[in-house]
C-alpha cells in the first residue's frame, strides 16, 4: 500500500522504516525541513537500535521519501498515519494542537481527492479525540465521514531502546474504528506480524495506552514496595517476585482483571491487612499497598449509591457469600451493602443456595450475627420467588441458575455486580456496576 506518515519523531520514524521493510511505499511528512532532509538522505531522525540501517536500506530501495508538503503526501497515498506528539501538562491534560493541525492539513488535501481515504492515529490521545478529528475534517474538507474518509485509532506500544523489535514482535495489534472496511485496511498493514490483530470500538482503543502504562507503573511501584518490606526483613526480594511470577493461573493471568464487585472472603482482606501492618511496624511507607482496601471500600460505596436510588422499592439480592460456590460470608461485600441498606430502611429479601442459616458456625456465624442479626427473616429458599417478589434484582454472585430466570423477569430493574452473562446486557432495565 501507499502510506503517508505525519510526524517523523520517535514513533513516526520507526513506523516509516518498519512499514517500508514490510513492503509498503511510505511518505514521511514533517514541518521540520531538517528531519525531511535526513530521511531523504537515508538517515534516521532518532537514535534507536536497528532503525538507522532500516531507513538506509529502504531509502536505497526507493521505498521511502519525505516531504513538508502534506497535500502532496495525502494525494499520493491511501492511508495517512498520524504520529505527532501529544505532550501533557503538569495536571495530565494533553496538548492536541499538533493532532488538530495535521487534521486540518489532511482535510485541505481531501478537498481535492475523490478516492476514499483512511486516517489512522498512532499518537496517544484521550477517548473521544478521534470523533473530534473526524468532525474537524468534515468541516474543513466538506467530505463526509465513512463516505469519503474514515478514522481509525491504532495505538503504538513501542519502548525506547527496543522499538524496532517491539514493532515486529508486538503482544497484539490494536485497531479501533466505527468503519469495518477502514479497520480491515489498516489491519492489512500488520498481517506479516506474528501477533493477534484485535479490532474494537474507537474509545476502547483510545483508552488502552493509558490503561497499559498505568498498570506498568503500578507493577513497578508494587514490586518496589514489596522489595522495601523484604529489605527490612533481610529477605531476597528478587527470589520472592521470581516465585510470584511463576503462578500463571492467578498472579500473572486475566483471572482477577474483571471490573465489578469488591473483593471479600477470609483471605484477601486478612492478608492485605497483615502486610500493611508488617510494613507499618517496620516504618516502611507503602502507599500503593495501603490504598488497596480504600479502593475496595469505594467500590462498595459505589454499589450502595447505585442501589439506594431505588430504596423505595423491594430489593431482591441474588447471592450473599463473597463469591459463587461457597457459604463463606466473612467480609462479603454483599453483606456490607445489605447492612447499609437495612440501616437506610430498605425492604430486602435474599437468595443464596449455599447459605443455610442453621448450619452457619464459628467465625462465619459470628460475622453475620454482628452484621445482619436477623438474616433468617430475609432469606428465601427459591430464586424465582426472590425475583418475583422484588422490583429491583441485585446480582452478587455468578451462579448460572440465575441466567434463565433473569431473562424472563419482565420489566424488573437488574443491577449486576459481577457481569453474570453478556446476554443480559440486552435488557433495557439492566445496569452493571462498571459497564
Amino acid at each position: 500500500m501507499n502510506i503517508s506518515i505525519f510526524g517523523l519523531g520517535y514513533v513516526g520514524c520507526v513506523s516509516l522504516g518498519c512499514l517500508a521493510k514490510n513492503g509498503h511505499y511510505v511518505v514521511g511528512v514533517d514541518v521540520s525541513q531538517t528531519k525531511v532532509n535526513q530521511i531523504n538522505s537515508g538517515k534516521a531522525t532518532i537514535i534507536e537500535k536497528d532503525i538507522a540501517q532500516i531507513i538506509s536500506e529502504q531509502k536505497q530501495a526507493a521505498n521511502i521519501e519525505a516531504t513538508t508538503n502534506a497535500k502532496e503526501a495525502v494525494l499520493k497515498t491511501e492511508i495517512s498515519i498520524i504520529c505527532v506528539g501529544t505532550p501533557s501538562s503538569d495536571k495530565g491534560h494533553l496538548n492536541l494542537e499538533f493532532i488538530f493541525k495535521v487534521a486540518e492539513d489532511i482535510a485541505l488535501a481531501l478537498k481535492e481527492k475523490d478516492d476514499f481515504h483512511v486516517i489512522a492515529i498512532r499518537s496517544t490521545i484521550f477517548p473521544g479525540t478521534c470523533d473530534k478529528v473526524a468532525q474537524l475534517i468534515e468541516k474543513e474538507s466538506g467530505k463526509k465521514r465513512n463516505i469519503n474518509f474514515a478514522i481509525v485509532d491504532n495505538p503504538e506500544f513501542l519502548r525506547e531502546g527496543t522499538a524496532v523489535n517491539d514493532y515486529f514482535n508486538p503482544p497484539l495489534t490494536l485497531i479501533g474504528s466505527d468503519n469495518k472496511s477502514a479497520a480491515n485496511k489498516v489491519a492489512e498493514l500488520y498481517k506479516k506480524l506474528p501477533s493477534e490483530i484485535i479490532i474494537t470500538d474507537l474509545q476502547v482503543a483510545e483508552i488502552m495506552k493509558y490503561v497499559n502504562n498505568s498498570y506498568h507503573a503500578l507493577k513497578i511501584s508494587f514490586g518496589n514496595e514489596i522489595g522495601n518490606i523484604c529489605s527490612e526483613l533481610g529477605i531476597d526480594s528478587h527470589k520472592v517476585m521470581e516465585i510470584f511470577c511463576k503462578d500463571k493461573q492467578l498472579n500473572i493471568s486475566p483471572y482477577y482483571f474483571k471490573p465489578g464487585f469488591a473483593y471479600g472472603g477470609s483471605c484477601l482482606p486478612k492478608d492485605l491487612k497483615g502486610l500493611q501492618t508488617l510494613a507499618h511496624d517496620m516504618y516502611v511507607e507503602v502507599p500503593v499497598i495501603s490504598s488497596i482496601d480504600k479502593t475496595n471500600e469505594i467500590q462498595i460505596q459505589r454499589a450502595i449509591k447505585m442501589i439506594h436510588q431505588y430504596g423505595n422499592k423491594k430489593l431482591g439480592f441474588l447471592g450473599l457469600s463473597f463469591k459463587e460456590g461457597t457459604d463463606d460470608l466473612r467480609n462479603s461485600p454483599a453483606v456490607s451493602i445489605i447492612e447499609a441498606l437495612i440501616g437506610k430502611g430498605c425492604s430486602i429479601c435474599i437468595y443464596d443456595k449455599n447459605i443455610n442459616i442453621s448450619l452457619l458456625t464459628g467465625t462465619n456465624k459470628e460475622y453475620i450475627d454482628s452484621k445482619i442479626p436477623h438474616l433468617s427473616s430475609l432469606m428465601l429458599d427459591d430464586a424465582k420467588k426472590a425475583i418475583d417478589t422484588s422490583d429491583v434484582i441485585i446480582i452478587n454472585t455468578r451462579e448460572k441458575e440465575f441466567i434463565p430466570l433473569l431473562k424472563n423477569c419482565g420489566d424488573k430493574i437488574i443491577i449486576d455486580m459481577v457481569r453474570l452473562d453478556d446476554s443480559l446486557l440486552e435488557n433495557s432495565n439492566y445496569t452493571g456496576i462498571n459497564w
